[in-house]
């Protein structure tokens, strides 16, 4: 039996089927902590070295197990440190539930030493269920409610525990009398599938396009064989958004690979002369990259109903899970006899890869970047796991890693945030242990925290059944991505000021934490680095010394583009030379394939 109300807490999760949690102690979360020590044995806690990579392994928990992720925080600076994880986890449509400690109750409003208005803090990132318990007959409704609903709405949900409650007595049953309630355990995902008339206006569509596109999502994950079935039917292409990377694998010859600024050139191709656009479990955001309005017949397939023609005017909008929806739906498409618009798209995915290896195999001062992921692609082991920060290492990962069927891969989606991608490779071995997971990350990121989360993986890494982690640091002195975004966004020269970071030893600081560390400097060895790295007996960080001149060019330039550029260009450019040296050799390289031809 649950002494205090903290015991019946942890004693709930237990009973939701909580396994693992994340967080950093604190006197405001002290009762909760105590509970957690005596139950050791049923609920692990794993410390992180801040609340926000709490919140990042919560939410990258969430990603890889398909389980509801829960962090916990102390009052006050914990609870705050918690929101950008949390917001992650919220726009990318992930279940995780904050546990935050609150000053006593008889304290509050008293301007109390850390007593911040916890309920109005959590309101937007939490507001599907926010809530603060003031007696222990509460805490079973709310910790009840609050992963019910994170589960059900895939969203953020907020418990908060004044201390003094968190020591009182526990109430597991309150007594049976007006003003109280009895809520249960438990939550099965219904199955969710449109009307048949709303599948066969679909079907109607469809059938009727002679240049069918399709672009998935993360909300096709778990679908990737009845996304090949419908493609082939229907003699489309598939372009993925970088959630949906790992729907399906990139050797289907008619995947065009991501879409997006960060996307290839097939999919804006195929985007840009189709006919008819087929979404599926994706709120891909950048509308100049999807068909033009009025060009297309639209069918959008996704599982929630908020989320359907927000991208695209649509013709059918189709309510229902991915999966079960393609299920449905491929019975009434008929097969395409004119194969014509598939065979020009994989004649485009054939060069674009020629194109993707000509770059990455151009020199740089002294690595180019793109080789790092080229030599990683063919080296992937069967069923690892991904995950990548947001920055330039985003468009490698997009464009040059072939991911194959069974593999997992994420980063932060709908925020774009730095700094999940050591948290997510942290979180994924933790639940996959046996599986080996890469990490590919800016020098920034790192700094920011990245290096915080070595220290995490250092903690833990000894408890894992297969030790293979490897972290990639792009080391380039140079926060990448906002520096070619001043170029050619702005039309600004960098900003070194700004833009330009110190150096850091991220391999001999791997070393002095017990952990394996490689500083790369010749790209004749990078092949060799990653050998070792996968198939090292301990976690590896690969310090690779990366050409920040290399530009990580979009699938099409617009006149705005390249007006841009060439501005920042005429306001004296502190990397100038090597600026223009490496855009003529990425440029040139697009025109090999057909210059061969």
């Amino acid at each position: 039996m649950a002494t205090t109300t903290s015991d019946y807490l942890v004693q709930r999760l237990y009973d939701w089927g909580v396994r693992r949690v994340y967080g950093y102690p604190g006197d405001g979360i002290n009762g909760v902590m105590s509970a957690l020590r005596k139950q050791v044995e049923r609920v692990e806690f794993i410390q992180a070295r801040h609340e926000e990579e709490a919140a990042f392994l919560a939410c990258a928990h969430a990603k890889f197990t398909g389980e509801v992720g829960i962090c916990i925080a102390t009052s006050g600076p914990g609870a705050i440190h918690l929101l950008n994880g949390l917001y992650d986890a919220k726009l990318d449509h992930q279940p995780v539930v904050a546990i935050v400690g609150q000053q006593g109750t008889t304290a509050l409003g008293s301007d109390y030493q850390q007593e911040v208005d916890l309920i109005s803090l959590f309101k937007d990132v939490a507001h599907h269920y926010v809530h603060m318990a003031s007696d222990p007959s509460q805490i079973r409704h709310l910790i009840d409610r609050a992963i019910r609903i994170a589960l059900a709405e895939r969203t953020v949900t907020c418990v908060i525990l004044p201390n003094n409650v968190q020591e009182m007595e526990a109430v597991e049953s309150p007594e049976r009398k007006h003003g109280t309630t009895f809520t249960g355990l438990g939550f099965t995902r219904p199955d969710v599938i449109p009307a048949r008339d709303d599948l066969a206006r679909a079907a109607e569509v469809l059938n009727a396009g002679k240049k069918v596109a399709m672009l998935v999502g993360a909300g096709a994950l778990g679908a990737s064989e009845e996304v090949a079935i419908a493609a082939d039917i229907l003699g489309a292409g598939v372009a993925k958004a970088l959630l949906g990377k790992a729907v399906v694998p990139d050797d289907l010859p008619f995947v065009t690979g991501a879409i997006g600024l960060l996307g290839t050139k097939p999919s804006w191709e195929m985007m840009m002369e189709c006919d008819t656009l087929l979404m599926v479990g994706s709120g891909f955001p950048y509308a100049e990259f999807l068909p033009k309005e009025g060009q297309a017949r639209g069918v959008q397939i996704d599982l929630s109903a908020r989320m359907l023609g927000l991208r695209y005017p649509m013709e059918v909008n189709l309510q229902g899970d991915s999966l079960l929806t393609l299920r449905a739906l491929i019975p009434l498409l008929e097969h395409k006899s004119d194969r014509g618009w598939r065979q020009g798209i994989e004649k485009n995915v054939r060069e674009w890869w020629e194109i993707m290896q000509a770059r990455a195999m151009l020199s740089a001062n002294p690595i180019n970047p793109q080789r790092l992921f080229w030599e990683l692609s063919s080296r992937l082991p069967d069923n690892c796991i991904l995950t990548c920060d947001s920055g330039s290492a985003a468009n490698w990962y997009a464009r040059d890693l072939r991911i194959r069927s069974g593999m997992m891969a994420s980063l932060s989606g709908g925020l774009a945030t730095m700094c999940p991608g050591v948290p997510y490779a942290t979180a994924a071995k933790m639940n996959h242990p046996e599986r080996t997971v890469i990490a590919m990350v800016g020098d920034g990121a790192m700094q920011m925290l990245g290096i915080n989360g070595l220290v995490t993986i250092s903690k833990n890494w000894k408890n894992w059944s297969n030790p293979r982690l490897a972290i990639l640091v792009l080391d380039n002195r140079d926060l990448n991505q906002v520096t070619w975004e001043q170029r050619v966004m702005s039309g600004d020269r960098k900003f070194s000021g700004s833009q330009d970071i110190p150096p850091f030893p991220y391999a001999r600081y791997a070393e002095m934490l017990g952990l394996q560390g490689i500083e790369l400097d010749d790209p004749q060895l990078i092949g060799a680095a990653w050998d070792h790295a996968l198939n090292a007996d301990r976690p590896v960080v690969i310090d690779a010394h990366c050409d920040p001149d290399v530009p990580p060019l979009p699938p099409h330039i617009t006149f705005e583009q390249a007006k841009g550029f060439m501005f920042s260009l005429a306001k004296g450019d502190p990397n100038l030379g090597g600026v223009i040296g490496q855009s003529v050799k990425q440029m040139m390289s697009t025109l090999l394939p057909r210059r061969e031809e």
